[in-house]
């Protein structure tokens, strides 16, 4: 053996027995997943250290980072959200506990705008709450895996307006571009949004900052927000996204599925709409999304 293979082997040796020893010092942890959880995510980082030979230097800039993420973070903006979705862990996440069940609607990315005490709204009515854009009439059923409507499941809707921002990200309290409502007996629901547009997540922070550096955008597609629960139900979190939008292959946190590009057709001036609103001269769309729970056991 070479001084040259010795020392690889030597250094190789003491790398393995630090993760040992790290490994180790969990060993006692009362809750099982949790000893699970930090012994997985201890290999993990020390491979990924040993890999790639970090530098002390790139450790020190990964901190500064981090640090960056939680300094920016606040009650209306979350940072850590942001970074999880523009890695795809959010969309991973939501993978592993969304299993394929039948054709039950795809999940996806949760976001960091929901809110819990949105306004409600009666079947038919406008969420968009003065909210800038196009008139969006929005309609479908919601049914289970069998197919038997769903009655009384609770919708909650938002969506940015037509200038990119949600209402949270205005420092009026406006309240704007979100509501829920619950579905009919047959399952049914409809109701007036704005028609979604692109828009770029906050990108004048630390994500923004590696994005740029990465040549990524920070846009997202067009997309309108829908939670959907209901007893015995899986939750559903998802959106639709507008067909023919030019970002539905470089979605900045990787949400888009195919099944949920709907075709948003608008309609000329005048159009007669499904509710006899009058409109004006304005344009509008419309959209159909039906909606398929799976079982809450799945």
């Amino acid at each position: 053996m070479t001084d040259r293979t010795k020392s690889a082997a030597e250094q190789q040796a003491r790398e393995e027995a630090l993760v040992a020893e790290v490994l180790a010092s969990f060993d006692n942890t009362p809750d099982d997943r949790l000893r699970e959880l930090l012994q997985h995510l201890v290999r993990y980082v020390h491979d990924f250290i040993r890999e790639t030979r970090l530098t002390e230097k790139e450790w020190s800039q990964a901190i500064d980072f981090l640090t960056a993420v939680g300094h920016i973070t606040d009650d209306r903006r979350q940072e850590f959200i942001l970074l999880s979705d523009t890695l795809g862990a959010s969309m991973q996440t939501i993978a592993v506990n969304n299993a394929a069940c039948a054709d039950a609607t795809e999940a996806t990315v949760f976001g960091p705008y929901f809110v819990t005490d949105a306004p409600h709204v009666d079947l038919g009515g406008d969420i968009s709450g003065g909210a800038s854009g196009e008139p969006c009439w929005v309609e479908g059923t919601v049914t289970d895996t069998d197919g038997n409507p769903v009655a009384d499941a609770r919708m909650d809707i938002w969506e940015a307006d037509d200038d990119g921002f949600y209402d949270v990200q205005y420092d009026d309290d406006r309240v704007a571009g979100r509501a829920w409502l619950t579905s009919d007996q047959n399952g049914e629901y409809r109701f007036w949004a704005v028609t979604p547009t692109p828009y770029p997540i906050p990108h004048d922070g630390p994500v923004g900052a590696m994005l740029a550096a990465t040549k990524r955008s920070p846009v997202r597609a067009a997309h309108l927000h829908f939670m959907v629960t209901a007893p015995h139900r899986r939750t559903l979190v998802t959106h639709i996204f507008v067909s023919g939008d030019d970002y539905l292959t470089q979605d900045s946190v990787f949400g888009v599925k195919r099944s949920l590009v709907k075709d948003f057709v608008r309609q000329l001036p005048g159009t007669p709409t499904p509710d006899g609103r009058d409109l004006g001269d304005r344009t509008w769309s419309r959209v159909r999304f039906d909606i398929v729970l799976a079982p809450a056991a799945v």
